[in-house]
């Protein structure tokens, strides 16, 4: 699911997907690991890559109020881009999941080089399987998912950098 969120004039975003029994965030490239541990009567206990947080949350319609540390963030889940062909790559080289489904295979690794039209993961869903497939030349930049994990549509399974040097 993508969010978006405000913090005084600066807004951000970032993608929040399951992973088992925690959750991943994408938020600049970077993956950090969500379990929730608690989550009553606004009030949510979680950790944050291993680290414990406690948060205050208020909602308001579509928003989301968080507070932290003394900071409030507002929270607003943004409209997912849904695409009408099953294309496996927006232009910013983030290889989406076309549908929820069980990842099959992983045909790369980080670092790797890639050409365009080379599957790089498999998801399955309803005995279908969707191959997918780097829309340019250039490396895997991240991987999120292995095999046999679940993942959500929409959900992000890696990102390709459109360069030949991963450095």
């Amino acid at each position: 699911m993508k969010y978006s969120y405000q913090y005084r004039d600066n807004s951000f975003s970032f993608d929040l997907n399951p992973s088992g029994t925690t959750w991943q965030a994408l938020y600049n490239d970077q993956i950090v690991e969500v379990e929730l541990i608690r989550a009553e009567a606004g009030q949510l206990d979680f950790l944050l890559d291993g680290k414990p947080v406690s948060a205050v949350v208020s909602i308001d319609r579509a928003n989301r109020w968080v507070t932290v540390n003394g900071q409030t963030l507002l929270l607003e889940q943004s409209d997912p881009v849904r695409k009408k062909t099953l294309t496996s790559a927006k232009p910013t080289g983030q290889l989406i999941a076309p549908m929820p489904g069980q990842v099959r295979a992983v045909q790369v690794t980080e670092g790797e080089l890639v050409k365009k039209g080379q599957t790089l993961v498999i998801v399955e869903a309803m005995k279908m399987e969707m191959k997918i497939t780097a829309q340019f030349d250039g490396w895997v930049k991240m991987l999120s998912v292995q095999v046999g994990k679940t993942v959500e549509r929409d959900q992000i399974l890696g990102v390709i950098q459109e360069s030949s040097d991963p450095a």
